[in-house]
């Protein structure tokens, strides 16, 4: 009797033979399917991040750049006098002696408030602040997007925040002032490309995804060149028209 069932049932198994287990990436595979419209949509919406946030890491190259200056006068009675060919030291000058080139003094918040002189720490402190709210802004909001938040909601935050901190940056009355606002514009900017990236992957068919992801890091470079011509155009005018 017992040789008798287990027979059948190896018959059985030989007739209808237990499907292999598929792996968790099959399974997504099958469910997402091939790629349509709106995984295409999603990927070039999410991959605008890259060039907003290109736009505000490489601002600070040009709204703080050393503006050009030139000799105003030759005084004899001076110690030291004013080159023509700009290689004297501006700092042992006297103010009468030489101006910008720039008629608008505001082009650079080195010339608006007086930092021709001023050390590297104290010239650099506004970017470096931006970097370190990048840090702790990574640090705190990164790991919202996968738990309360979502990442949509996220992206749409991290987005409002940062565009409202570049915005208030254009009317800082002071160093300081803009300092802490360039740190609430890192910690905004921080979740942005993490977030983006997996936003446009996490519904795209692995033969597609590659191709997709493209597109965030050809903003980064299209965010760097809008910057340069945005720079150039505005380069008269002052550093706070560049935020806006």
């Amino acid at each position: 009797m017992e040789q008798n069932v287990a027979k059948f049932v190896e018959e059985a198994a030989g007739q209808n033979p237990v499907p292999a287990s598929m792996s968790i990436e099959d399974i997504i595979e099958q469910s997402i399917g091939r790629i349509n419209s709106t995984q295409i949509l999603q990927a070039i919406l999410t991959a605008l991040a890259a060039l907003f946030d290109s736009q505000q890491t490489y601002i600070s190259i040009f709204a703080h750049a050393q503006p050009t200056w030139h000799c105003t006068s030759s005084n004899a009675n001076s110690k030291i006098s004013c080159s023509s060919n700009n290689n004297s030291n501006i700092c042992r000058l006297s103010k009468s002696d030489w101006a910008w080139d720039s008629p608008n003094v505001h082009t650079s918040i080195i010339s608006e408030w007086d930092l021709e002189c001023a050390s590297s720490f104290i010239t650099g402190f506004p970017t470096t602040c931006y970097f370190v709210g990048c840090l702790l802004g990574g640090l705190v909001l990164a790991t919202l997007g996968d738990s309360s938040i979502g990442r949509k909601k996220l992206l749409c935050i991290s987005f409002l925040f940062m565009s409202l901190a570049a915005l208030a940056s254009s009317f800082s009355p002071n160093l300081w002032v803009y300092s802490l606002l360039r740190f609430l514009c890192g910690i905004g900017r921080a979740p942005l490309t993490i977030t983006s990236i997996v936003l446009q992957t996490e519904k795209t068919c692995k033969r597609w995804r590659s191709q997709l992801i493209m597109i965030g890091f050809i903003n980064i470079s299209l965010g760097i060149l809008t910057l340069t011509g945005i720079a150039y155009l505005t380069k008269a005018s002052s550093w706070r028209n560049l935020y806006l």
